[in-house]
């Protein structure tokens, strides 16, 4: 699921913990990429039963992450679903724990996150390659920045990334979904000197 400052905040712990599903989190990624989709239409991108699409699709629909696109139907039986918030979600984890339930919510949100982002590193430094029609890059840089720069920074970079999705939603067949991961933070080895 992107995850931008400008985003739709997530203000309840119970929605982290069902973003926190890894399904879920791949139909709020996909739904945001593509626009607005219908179950069948996600089962067969992410490769699922179109019974479990709609299943989580009614999941996300509960805690407001989704809704139906009437316009986008056929007719009143077509159910097409779309993101509430085209730009992702803002979560601000300081705030949700201090929440009741959030201490335990927040565990299994990094839990997930922490698992997913070894898998993208694994899969971005995997040996043999994306293959001759994809492109896949890796950047690591390191810039001197203060907070407010930093925060400056964020929200240039969302801008660029909700720029193209917006430019590029939609179900072109020559088109597939690409991963833009990114961490920004203080060096890990300064984290670890302010932590201990």
């Amino acid at each position: 699921m992107p995850y931008h400052s400008q985003g739709q905040p997530v203000h309840d712990p119970k929605i982290l913990r069902a973003i926190a599903h890894p399904v879920r989190n791949r139909i709020l990624t996909e739904l945001t990429a593509s626009g607005s989709m219908r179950a069948a239409d996600l089962a067969r991108e992410l490769d699922i039963p179109a019974n479990q699409a709609s299943f989580h699709l009614r999941q996300l629909a509960k805690y407001g992450l989704v809704e139906e696109d009437p316009e986008a139907a056929r007719d009143k039986r077509d159910r097409v679903w779309r993101p509430t918030s085209e730009h992702g979600l803002s979560v601000k984890m300081d705030e949700l724990e201090r929440l009741p339930g959030g201490k335990a919510a927040g565990a299994v949100f990094r839990q997930h996150a922490s698992s997913w982002g070894h898998a993208v590193v694994d899969a971005a430094y995997a040996p043999e390659g994306p293959g001759p029609d994809t492109l896949r890059t890796v950047n690591e840089s390191a810039v001197r920045l203060t907070q407010e720069e930093a925060g400056q920074l964020a929200e240039e970079l969302d801008a660029v990334i909700a720029a193209w999705t917006k430019r590029t939603r939609g179900r072109d067949p020559e088109r597939r979904t690409y991963l833009w991961f990114s961490v920004l933070q203080p060096y890990p080895e300064s984290i670890a000197r302010e932590d201990g």
